[in-house]
């Protein structure tokens, strides 16, 4: 009974509501006249890589395999009987916008109104081609043929536009739908992994790509590329395109090598990834557009795919997130030199060349100047331009002090009379009104629990963990026995431990008259009642508390007087017990891996290193079901959603620690279909999610997120895999992208938003804080500096300023936290648990390492360092780390 009530509270809260009106406009879609015509058949044609499906009457793309994986489509093939309507959209269609001189846009669309195409004679490379008219307007100016080809055993998608009219004309938008099938509606986990794909953008300009990657992470990836006059300027979402986007589909989008036309209409109040273009075809004149598609391997060839391919590549060290204080690194691979680089705003770069290049990369040294986005256009010899974007910010320190700030300052809640007892308390705000939020129709949003309402306190207390603070140490302490102990979790009771759903919650009829405000629509599901919000029965829920106590204990142990209300066995058995109340009182959805469920793995090690050995086997035998359950699916990482981006942090971890490898493998695997390599400060090592707007942003909608909290969550298993294998550099490449990626968004002033909005006409942060917490869970207990060695890069170090003399690598340490560094030659991971690293030396003829401490302060006289391998210095150990005297100044360890 206990699950079948939460069955029913939780999938029909967050999916039912959203898949019946899903529903509804399938049914919509059904009712529509099929216009395709799939009744009178297809053209089947074959390359020496795919196998391609084309529609008899439009030529569109009815399915796209590899010749390796037949059973596989790109596309959405299993939808065509569905969308064989008017104004869906399929691989092989076009838009327009057009207008002579004075004159004013007119959009053009193929996919708008069907009617069969003309076929055309094929010849040499060419396998099907075909004059669009028919499918066009009678008034359209211009021709449009498409042209299949095949092209060293590529695929070519190609159009030819000629302007048929005596005058000018300014193409101010076109765009090549890219239709692939990440419609993940009436699937099972299983089947999505098998039969379907994402896709990111590399919006590079004529650099630019498109990766298409099957959800499992496995192998032949499809890489589309321009071909002719095709830079990738914009990325244009299709909601014109009546395929219902939910949280089953994000939607579908357009490569757009002309924007313009948007970017003076519905784009112009945001500022676009790349200048926006339009092209001027003389009358009478024929230009030609293609794109050529191309199978990779493996995801991580990615790149060599590119160099096959005569593509620019670009690499960024640590990524494209770029704090103010490092010496960035950009690897540039091309068969022409770079001409000359333009910066975006003025100045806000400075790119300096190394005087000797690494092999076949010419290396440059990038710093950032200005706050804020900046845009890195480079021009090589044969006038190719790539556009490679950055995010510049504050040092890692700055940026997290300002953000520690901010969260005990502005968002900081002690209203004495609040009738929901949520004083004193870290709560959501709105960065757009500059207020905090004390009133949402999503009643946990403003009720300190859930991803969206426990964010704010979570980021604040898992701050203290990177960069203690004593004052604001001081008033989360009195959050956490006012307000998160009693209030937000259970004190006592048969829910003890126990975590509610919101503190806040829709009830008039036991409230005074004017607790709730009229110009907020409480009318939904998601004004839970009194009842449905102190449920605590959501095992999503558990984690932020857990990992509140967990950091507690931490800083109470590691330090002296930065904690003085609670000793720290008090909050090291609430973490423990909060963890187990998951297990007993939220058991259903305790099922699946959880947000920050590293954090349960992180509370086992400390039991175990304090001797709680019952407390600790316990604790390692409930997640050792849990694990075990895992173990027998074949994609163990579901959750309340269909499909989700959550669950693998912690399933990668637990399958790890119990020696599951197959399991950690396909979880991981199934990271990096998710988690992309491009030089991008947005999409590199930004984990997918387009739902989350809905249920903790302000601005609701279905939209790829921009570094949402699966970022540096799912950093945190991509770093712990490269400690593992060091030789694997792609792990680090996306691993450092999503860590820094989940700073990326705080604003100058310290506001964490929930996440950046991707749709070229807003292109901006979310106003809400929502729950920006959960990821920097991840950056806080994943922040490190890694130090590595590339054969055709040279040492590297992502964290860190790094310099070579002669025999030695030495790193002067940059993260906020200065507290944990890998050094992937030996194989060595160095941690602190209090005091900071300053630099680290390694000699690679000796192999010998020393460390610089920094001096002590008020509250961290000692530095407890741990080693993962064997090494005798001469001091005390306790609970397994060693245990440093500091002094007035910086100190010298060799190991």
């Amino acid at each position: 009974m206990k699950k079948t009530r939460l069955l029913v509270l939780f999938i029909c809260c967050y999916i039912v509501s959203n898949n019946l009106q899903a529903q509804e406009y399938w049914d919509k879609i059904k009712a529509k006249k099929a216009t395709l015509e799939v009744d009178k058949g297809f053209i089947n044609l074959t390359t020496k890589s795919f196998a391609l499906k084309l529609l008899q009457s439009s030529q569109t793309v009815a399915e796209l395999s590899p010749l390796s994986d037949k059973s596989f489509d790109f596309t959405p093939g299993d939808r065509l009987a569905i969308r064989d309507k008017d104004g869906l959209y399929h691989l092989g269609d076009i838009n327009l916008r057009i207008k002579a001189a004075n004159g004013s846009w007119e959009s053009y669309s193929t996919a708008a109104k069907r009617t069969a195409i003309i076929p055309l004679e094929v010849s040499g490379n060419i396998i099907a081609a075909a004059d669009l008219s028919n499918t066009l307007p009678a008034n359209i100016p211009v021709t449009i043929k498409r042209f299949y080809e095949e092209k060293d055993g590529n695929l070519i998608l190609r159009f030819e536009i000629t302007n048929k009219t005596n005058a000018d004309l300014e193409i101010g938008a076109l765009g090549i739908p890219m239709v692939f099938n990440n419609i993940l509606e009436g699937k099972t986990l299983d089947e999505t992994h098998i039969k379907n794909v994402f896709y990111d953008p590399y919006i590079g300009k004529d650099a630019g790509y498109l990766e298409v990657k099957r959800l499992s992470g496995h192998g032949p990836a499809l890489l589309v590329l321009p071909d002719q006059n095709m830079p990738f300027e914009a990325y244009r979402p299709l909601l014109d395109d009546p395929t219902p986007r939910t949280i089953v589909f994000e939607g579908f989008h357009e490569w757009m090598p002309f924007s313009k036309a948007y970017a003076e209409n519905e784009w112009k109040a945001a500022e676009q990834w790349n200048t926006p273009t339009s092209l001027i075809l003389k009358s009478g004149a024929t230009q030609n557009f293609s794109l050529k598609l191309v199978l990779v391997d493996e995801i991580k060839n990615i790149q060599t795919a590119l160099i096959k391919n005569e593509r620019p590549v670009a690499l960024g060290v640590p990524g494209y997130v770029l704090p103010q204080d490092v010496d960035g690194h950009l690897f540039l691979k091309y068969n022409k030199a770079v001409k000359t680089f333009k910066v975006e705003p003025e100045g806000a770069l400075v790119i300096e060349k190394e005087s000797k290049d690494k092999k076949s990369f010419a290396e440059y040294i990038v710093h950032g100047k200005k706050w804020g986005r900046a845009r890195l256009t480079v021009v090589y010899e044969d006038g190719l331009e790539q556009t490679i974007n950055y995010k510049i910010i504050k040092s890692e320190t700055n940026v997290i002090a300002d953000f520690g700030h901010f969260l005990t300052t502005a968002q900081w809640f002690d209203q004495k009379d609040d009738l929901f007892h949520r004083n004193p308390s870290v709560i959501s705000y709105d960065y757009e009104t500059k207020k905090q939020l004390s009133q949402d129709s999503r009643v946990w949003v403003a009720g300190l629990s859930d991803e969206g309402g426990a964010g704010g306190w979570l980021a604040a207390i898992m701050k203290q963990l990177v960069q203690p603070d004593v004052k604001e140490i001081k008033k989360l302490e009195q959050f956490v026995d006012s307000t998160l102990w009693g209030v937000i979790q259970y004190k006592d009771g048969k829910n003890k431990f126990g975590v509610k759903k919101s503190v806040f919650y829709y009830e008039p009829k036991l409230m005074p008259e004017g607790t709730y405000s009229k110009d907020i629509n409480y009318g939904t599901w998601a004004a839970w009642n009194k009842k449905a919000s102190d449920d605590p029965g959501r095992s999503y829920n558990y984690p932020h508390v857990a990992a509140a106590h967990w950091a507690m204990y931490r800083l109470a142990r590691y330090h002296e007087g930065l904690v003085t209300n609670q000793s720290w066995d008090w909050y090291l058995k609430n973490a423990y017990e909060t963890s187990i109340a998951m297990t007993t009182l939220a058991p259903y959805y305790a099922q699946f891996g959880q947000m920050e469920g590293t954090v349960f793995l992180l509370i086992l090690k400390d039991l175990k290193t304090e001797g709680y050995t019952e407390m600790a086997n316990d604790l390692e035998a409930k997640m050792k079901s849990r694990a075990d359950h895992w173990r027998t699916l074949n994609y163990p990482f579901g959750s309340e959603m269909p499909w989700d981006s959550t669950g693998q942090e912690e399933v990668y971890m637990w399958s790890d620690y119990f020696g599951y490898d197959d399991k950690a493998k396909v979880t991981l695997d199934a990271i990096l279909a998710y988690m992309p390599v491009m030089p991008h400060w947005a999409y590199n090592g930004n984990a997918r999610r387009y739902w989350d707007f809905l249920y903790g942003g302000k601005l609701s909608r279905v939209e790829r997120q921009i570094h949402h909290y699966g970022s540096a969550l799912n950093a945190i298993p991509v770093l712990e895999q490269f400690r593992k294998t060091p030789d694997d550099f792609h792990l680090l490449k996306v691993g450092y992208g999503g860590l820094l990626g989940g700073i990326s968004n705080i604003t100058e002033d310290g506001f964490g938003p929930a996440a950046f909005h991707s749709y070229p006409e807003t292109l901006r942060i979310d106003y809400l804080s929502g729950d920006y917490g959960s990821g920097f869970f991840g950056y806080a207990v994943n922040t490190a500096t890694f130090i590595t060695y590339e054969k055709d890069l040279g040492w590297l170090a992502f964290g860190g300023n790094l310099k070579t003399k002669g025999d030695v690598v030495e790193v002067a340490i940059t993260t906020a936290a200065k507290s944990k560094v890998y050094i992937a030659p030996k194989k060595m991971w160095l941690t602190l648990d209090s005091g900071t690293f300053k630099k680290v030396r390694y000699n690679t003829k000796t192999k010998e390492v020393e460390i610089t401490l920094d001096a002590k302060t008020a509250y961290t006289p000692y530095a407890y360092l741990r080693v993962d391998q064997e090494v005798k210095l001469s001091y005390e150990k306790t609970r397994d780390a060693f245990k440093i005297p500091l002094k007035t100044k910086e100190i010298q360890i060799k190991l």
